[in-house]
């Protein structure tokens, strides 16, 4: 489509229905902030719902009249926080819109920025992370594109939205801990992905609902507030002050003083919904009632919505693999560890989304790389205090963790097996064969950029020039492993591995140690040519 018309806007709030609904179970599983209530997509559903009904029995001929029928609707029916946003949401695009026959990309931006203005001002105290974020980064996103037409406009609006929503959890730790997204802002992102889908006619792709970590593995919370409100309070109010007028600040005021959560919002035409996280359900009701005409009033107990969810655990151990490369996280994936590929820049949030996402009472992490020691330390921190039981094997390489695995027994007692784990990877030397990147002092001397080095146990035993024989360092290298004995090489091949290194060291193991078993697998790190381990 080059413009949006009232046909269209039908159509996308029919297929927002549909895809929230088919979304439903899973926007109301990852609510996070900060104790179980696991409403948001039913109420997401339910306002996106009253909008529908709203618009069909509205007859309208314009684009403008019909967005604002959709927001007229949702206010009036909006449920929870989430709904409360969308409502505004709507608006800001029935605004943005007028009184047009229909919407071009330019109006639409137009439209998303308004939103965002309104949506933003429906909360009390903005928070990074969650759907307010999600919604600001795809109006950005729409008023910077170069070009004019619908379809570029909402796709890039959509594609900011999904970056942004996976963006969530460095930005909320809530969300990090229990290793997903916000929902409210998943809820907006199926509505962006629904309405560039009605504009262009292609399907588009879900966004995730978690980071780095498998669909199942979602725990709950409630949308937003303090855990020591009991109560949300929802009512519609008729009869105040145009805009934002004394009345309505007053009351804002007043619900600010015994909860919090508090939004009192319009549809700029005399009505209004109010939201408020409280104790005192009367001394809410009664602001309203000095403020105006409150009706259709709604009180939901966050405790009984609490009882109804899942349990938080689903197994009762796992294995947490710290790996880098393709081929060794392959490795670690076939013996039934969960992995994570660190890369440059890992932080605890990532690493604590991991271990929770496992879903586990009791999780062994095994790190592969000495530098995660810092950021392990802090996730590992906040796991255990959140209630799940983290152990932190010392393993210092990937062939470490390896040996470790390789003991783990689920039939043994958990401490057993630890014990048992920690035992194995404190018995495996490790070893590796690397490219100098800059000079430095050694034990052995000095080296240059680009010299081969052999390190043993993190120490650099063995100095090349550039360009040396790649397989004749490394057998030397095994040779001093082996000093004190061992039955099992095992070696992990690095992306700049030359070809047939690990035929070199098996012809020179039969040779010089033919009581020794050779187990070479591609690793695919980027920093080491080898990585060595023997046991």
């Amino acid at each position: 489509m080059r413009a949006l018309d009232a046909v269209a806007v039908r159509q996308w709030a029919d297929a927002c229905v549909r895809s929230l609904d088919a979304n439903r179970e899973d926007l109301d599983r990852i609510n996070v902030f900060p104790v179980p209530d696991g409403d948001t997509g039913t109420n997401l559903l339910q306002t996106m719902r009253s909008a529908l009904d709203a618009l069909l029995r509205t007859p309208v001929d314009t684009v403008g009249a019909a967005l604002a029928a959709l927001a007229r609707g949702a206010l009036a029916g909006a449920r929870g926080n989430s709904g409360v946003i969308l409502s505004q949401v709507l608006r800001g695009l029935a605004e943005g819109a007028q009184s047009a026959s229909t919407v071009s990309g330019s109006s639409f931006r137009r439209a998303l920025l308004r939103a965002d203005v309104l949506a933003t001002a429906a909360v009390s105290k903005p928070v990074a992370g969650t759907v307010l974020s999600v919604l600001h980064a795809a109006a950005e996103a729409a008023r910077d594109c170069s070009s004019d037409d619908l379809d570029d406009v909402v796709t890039v609006a959509a594609k900011a939205g999904a970056e942004a929503l996976a963006n969530t959890p460095r930005q909320l730790a809530v969300l990090a801990r229990a290793g997903v997204v916000d929902a409210g802002g998943r809820g907006l992102v199926v509505l962006l992905d629904t309405l560039a889908a009605v504009i262009t006619g292609r399907a588009v792709e879900d966004a995730p609902v978690v980071v780095t970590v498998p669909r199942e593995s979602l725990t709950t919370a409630r949308e937003a507030g303090s855990p020591e409100f009991e109560y949300e309070v929802m009512y519609l109010l008729d009869a105040v002050s145009d805009g934002e007028g004394p009345d309505v600040e007053r009351l804002k005021g007043e619900l600010q003083a015994i909860g919090d959560c508090v939004s009192v919002v319009g549809d700029g035409a005399g009505l209004w919904t109010v939201h408020v996280h409280c104790n005192d359900i009367g001394a809410a009701v009664e602001a309203g009632i000095r403020a105006g005409r409150p009706h259709r009033i709604t009180v939901a107990r966050f405790a009984d919505q609490i009882a109804a969810q899942a349990t938080r655990f689903v197994r009762d151990r796992a294995i947490v693999a710290l790996v880098e490369g393709e081929g060794a996280a392959e490795l670690f994936r076939s013996e039934g560890a969960v992995v994570f590929e660190p890369g440059d820049a890992v932080t605890a949030a990532d690493l604590l989304a991991v271990v929770v996402s496992t879903r586990a009472r009791q999780v062994t992490v095994l790190p592969g790389d000495p530098a995660l020691r810092e950021p392990l330390d802090e996730a590992v921190t906040q796991a255990v205090a959140a209630g799940q039981d983290v152990v932190v094997v010392p393993t210092f390489s990937p062939v470490q963790a390896l040996a470790a695995l390789a003991v783990h027994s689920p039939s043994r007692r958990a401490g057993d097996d630890v014990v048992a784990m920690a035992e194995a990877a404190a018995a495996t030397r490790r070893g590796e064969v690397a490219v100098s990147e800059r000079e430095a002092i050694t034990w052995v001397g000095r080296c240059q950029p680009g010299d081969l080095l052999g390190m043993l146990d993190g120490e650099v035993v063995l100095i090349e020039p550039g360009g040396a024989d790649v397989g004749d360092l490394a057998c030397r290298l095994v040779d001093r492993m082996l000093a004190s004995n061992g039955e099992l090489v095992t070696v992990l091949l690095g992306r700049a591995a030359p070809d047939g290194v690990e035929r070199v060291l098996e012809d020179h193991l039969r040779v010089t140690h033919p009581e020794v078993e050779l187990a070479a697998y591609q690793g695919g790190q980027r920093d080491a040519l080898l990585v060595v381990g023997v046991e």
